[in-house]
């Protein structure tokens, strides 16, 4: 039984668990808060911040993302040929975290929050379990996308000696930290207790 079904309703703001007086408005018994059944508008907002964030994608993955430029001269690079370039360098640990957290998890990201999209709009044959268990597996790794634009600002902070060496970030990393923060607002504005909506009684009870 869902909390819905026994007149429960959590505040969005305070978490406070509230029984429903019938009041068209209900109020939060401890913040004073408007309370939802569900966040309003929860699948149409996470498929703006989703779509916004796909179009970024692609200007994320082919601009450069940063210029090292050491006496006088250097080579804007994309994400993908900083890989190829630290591959080179026989720097395959550091190549495989950069590939991973830049190209991987963003992939990963969309993907999955647009399966849970649609599987939850389309009432897709998919159990209760794996959707949790994917919602709360993109939520969690999706801090780790940002670890390319730490890198850089570290970078363009700490590098900077005039004409013998010195880092810019470029339209890329603002780019790709835009989908990055885009995909976590989608994450967060994304009601998982729709999830259990959209489930039958059979598939939650697997």
């Amino acid at each position: 039984m869902r909390a819905l079904d026994a007149g429960i309703l959590v505040c969005g703001e305070c978490h406070q668990l509230n029984r429903a007086d019938g009041d068209e408005h209900p109020r939060c018994s401890r913040c004073g808060a408007v309370l939802h059944a569900r966040r309003p508008n929860s699948l149409t907002r996470t498929w703006a911040l989703l779509i916004t964030a796909a179009i970024l994608y692609i200007p994320a993955n082919l601009l450069p993302i940063m210029t090292v430029n050491l006496f006088g001269s250097g080579m804007p690079a994309t994400i993908m040929e900083g890989v190829v370039e630290l591959v080179h360098a026989d720097m395959f640990p550091i190549a495989m975290v950069v590939f991973v957290a830049s190209i991987l998890v963003p992939t990963f990201k969309l993907v999955g929050i647009a399966l849970l999209l649609y599987s939850v709009q389309r009432h897709q044959p998919m159990s209760a379990r794996q959707r949790i268990l994917m919602y709360r597996f993109i939520e969690w790794i999706g801090r780790w996308s940002m670890l390319d634009i730490f890198v850089i600002a570290i970078l363009v902070a700490l590098v900077n000696f005039g004409n013998l060496a010195s880092i810019e970030a470029n339209l890329g990393a603002a780019a790709f930290a835009s989908v990055v923060v885009l995909t976590m607002l989608a994450a967060v504005t994304f009601d998982p207790r729709l999830i259990w909506d959209n489930t039958n009684l059979d598939d939650e009870n697997e």
